[in-house]
């Protein structure tokens, strides 16, 4: 039966959230019957599937993966904690991170087309595990660095994750930098990586929070004063001005010369980071269910 209509095929996609082509293909395959269709389409997991990826899945893992030149982190996200710990989660999240790096994909989308063990695709094996968990998956972002020098990569209890390349120094001295960043969160790297539009709006906030006695001051000595407040500001948003959280007494930056090193680059990805987490009213929502609200 192949003369399916539109309005038909239309119905279908309303009621399980699955794509045109698989709702068509569901409704040859069962002579119309949209019932039998919607069945068919659960069956095979692709309702269950799609239509829980407008769930908002704001929870997961950040996973490393580390070759000669290069590493990689991938964010892959989930609804709940719970499923971010679930051991066929850690294991899709953890084989996505080795697929990252020996697939040479330089962003998501790539990620997303690059063959998965037993599966066609990355995003052919996220669909199967939401219809397997039950909660919306979603290889979210990756990032990658490549160098000819030293690579250090840290991920703090599955939630942060950063990856740090050296010019000189060693992996130990990486991976303690990437633990700092992890910590601290450094804005920027170095002073001049710091936009002037910032710069600006500090010494203006500088200027208004001192007295009318300081800015009686001669212009050269309040310059001072006010460019003394603005680099303490800047020293702590960079990363080389930073105390080192290994060793607070020094800065990354003293940190890195004494080593004879250089940052190249530094990534770092947290869990959910930017992602609207909706915050549900589970006692309203259980009201709802027993038709009490």
């Amino acid at each position: 039966m192949s003369n399916i209509s539109a309005q038909l095929v239309k119905e279908l996609r309303e009621r399980s959230g699955a794509g045109m082509m698989e709702c068509k293909k569901a409704l040859v395959e069962n002579s119309g019957d949209i019932e039998v269709a919607m069945e068919w389409l659960r069956k095979s997991g692709l309702a269950k599937a799609d239509k829980k990826a407008g769930r908002v899945a704001a929870e997961g893992r950040v996973v490393a993966a580390q070759g000669a030149d290069s590493a990689v982190l991938v964010e892959v996200n989930s609804e709940t904690d719970f499923v971010a710990k679930d051991a066929s989660f850690v294991k899709f999240s953890d084989t996505v991170a080795d697929v990252a790096l020996k697939s040479g994909a330089n962003d998501v989308d790539a990620l997303k087309a690059a063959a998965y063990p037993d599966a066609a695709s990355v995003e052919e094996a996220a669909k199967a595990l939401v219809a397997t968990i039950g909660e919306n998956i979603q290889v979210r972002r990756m990032a990658r660095v490549s160098n000819n020098g030293t690579i250090g990569s840290y991920v703090h209890g599955g939630r942060i994750g950063v990856l740090v390349a050296l010019k000189g120094g060693n992996e130990e001295l990486a991976k303690g930098i990437a633990m700092h960043v992890a910590a601290m969160n450094p804005a920027y790297v170095r002073a001049e990586d710091v936009p002037a539009d910032f710069l600006a709006k500090e010494k203006e906030i500088a200027l208004s929070q001192m007295s009318d006695k300081e800015k009686a001051k001669p212009a050269e000595i309040l310059e001072k004063i006010i460019g003394g407040k603005v680099n303490k500001i800047v020293s702590e948003v960079t990363l080389l001005g930073q105390p080192y959280v290994l060793d607070t007494n020094t800065s990354v930056a003293d940190v890195l010369k004494k080593e004879g090193a250089d940052v190249i680059s530094v990534v770092r990805l947290a869990v959910g980071e930017g992602i609207e987490k909706v915050q549900d009213d589970f006692a309203a929502e259980v009201m709802k269910q027993a038709g009490l609200a």
